[in-house]
């Protein structure tokens, strides 16, 4: 996704797709109001920043995105999924979920993230979207499986014509894990190098197929937040300073 170090992403849409009726955008930390640690783009309420600051730049957002609300999560690194199926009359953050479901229009699923990742999905057949927030803890409860299946369950899709997208986050070059053998499972270590660096994007891709996706349809990101300062990073913060920063969005619409 093309976007100006001063502005505002372009909005896409997945590529193939007849009468496509899906937009996602992958934000990053320019085109906001916010100063100093969280300048600019920062939609994190949790962090620090100024609360007006924070709705202008979701206002921002949704004035991009060409939404009337948002849905997110005050996210835990758990793998709880909420599912939405009746119209928002207003922005809604619902407390302990870092996934979400839907098939209401106008609605935008925003995952908050500073090197973790947000994976967005689409089911073109059914008109239903999930938008899920996957650090390294949700790689290992493969929270990204548990919003497969909960889209079947809830709405009827089939994994074998969904489309996938994960948004730039930490990538192999900057996700090294020195207890990797009491955080992370033995079978994730197939994607570790001689660093003890791991490529989580790779392992989201595993846990997509899994669940019945094509490889065809899965956009893996080019760039590591950590490494890029055009995004808010956790880990580049400590790693420079005092840890404190902001929070970029991911948000998917029908």
């Amino acid at each position: 996704m093309e976007q100006d170090k001063c502005g505002l992403p372009d909005i896409e849409q997945f590529a193939g797709l007849q009468g496509n009726s899906c937009r996602y955008g992958l934000f990053n930390r320019h085109g906001g109001v916010s100063k100093g640690a969280f300048d600019s783009l920062n939609i994190g309420l949790a962090v620090g920043d100024a609360p007006e600051l924070v709705a202008e730049n979701r206002r921002l957002v949704k004035a991009r995105m060409g939404v009337s609300h948002l849905l997110s999560g005050k996210q835990v690194h758990g793998e709880e999924v909420y599912s939405l199926a009746e119209p928002l009359t207003e922005d809604l953050e619902v407390d302990g979920y870092d996934a979400f479901i839907t098939n209401q229009p106008d609605v935008g699923l925003m995952v908050q993230h500073a090197d973790c990742q947000a994976l967005l999905l689409y089911d073109p057949e059914n008109k239903v979207i999930g938008a899920v927030h996957s650090g390294w803890r949700g790689s290992v409860m493969n929270i990204i499986g548990t919003t497969v299946q909960a889209m079947q369950k809830e709405f009827g899709c089939n994994p074998g014509g969904m489309r996938a997208v994960v948004s730039p986050s930490l990538g192999p070059c900057c996700a090294e894990f020195v207890h990797y053998q009491k955080e992370l499972p033995a079978h994730f270590q197939q994607h570790m190098d001689d660093r003890l660096r791991f490529d989580f994007w790779q392992i989201s891709r595993d846990q997509l197929l899994e669940q019945g996706l094509a490889d065809s349809a899965i956009i893996l990101p080019g760039r590591c937040t950590s490494c890029s300062e055009d995004y808010f990073s956790y880990r580049r913060a400590c790693r420079e300073s005092n840890g404190i920063t902001g929070r970029n969005c991911s948000v998917i619409a029908l």
